[in-house]
């Protein structure tokens, strides 16, 4: 009578597992078990590869900057955020920005620019780095550059990056901040550059 009851629980239990590895399976009626780990076993590289890869973008910021402004970047005349005043940054570059409370330390008119470089020092390729600015590129005309140009980047903000050749991935003309603001560990960053005005908030 008991192996009759194991056998009916086992049976049950084994009925409840193919149920549930076919519902898990979605509409790809084809895939096994054995696929379906596999399937999420690669989400998951994918996801812990992109993680990574945020960081190590950024990681080689300097965070702090010396205060110094490029030759020719001029004051915003009217800025949504005054020196001195507090804003909330609501985007991140490195671990430790998002939700912050930054103290504004300048602000400037300029364009903005995201870019992909392969940094001076060997280093590995840099994707989508925010933000260098207009005037932070060897001979810059008047006008903006456009996606996809090619420019000799005269910034210092990572390690490789002064000297490097990068390609433009996204321009914006916008006022740009420089910050204080502290992490987490209770270090205070000082004179962080670039912030872009639609990366901040009012408290």
């Amino acid at each position: 009578m008991i192996v009759k009851k194991n056998k009916f629980l086992m049976g049950a239990l084994a009925f409840t597992l193919s149920a549930t590895l076919v519902a898990c399976g979605g509409n790809d009626d084809e895939m096994g078990s054995g696929d379906m780990n596999e399937h999420m076993k690669e989400n998951m590289d994918r996801m812990d590869e992109s993680d990574s890869m945020e960081g190590m973008d950024h990681s080689g910021m300097d965070m702090s900057g010396s205060g110094e402004i490029p030759e020719g970047l001029e004051e915003a005349e009217n800025p949504t955020f005054e020196v001195g005043d507090t804003a909330i940054i609501t985007e991140a570059h490195m671990e430790g920005m998002e939700g912050a409370e930054a103290t504004i330390v300048g602000a400037y008119d300029t364009v903005a620019y995201s870019i992909s470089y392969d940094p001076t020092n060997g280093g590995e390729r840099v994707e989508d780095h925010k933000w260098i600015i207009h005037e932070e590129i060897t001979d810059a005309p008047g006008e903006p550059y456009v996606e996809g140009d090619e420019v000799q980047v005269e910034a210092d903000h990572m390690e490789g990056m002064d000297g490097a050749t990068a390609t433009i991935d996204s321009v914006e003309e916008t006022t740009v901040y420089m910050i204080d603001f502290p992490l987490e560990s209770g270090e205070e960053v000082t004179n962080h550059k670039w912030v872009t005005e639609s990366e901040l908030s009012a408290e």
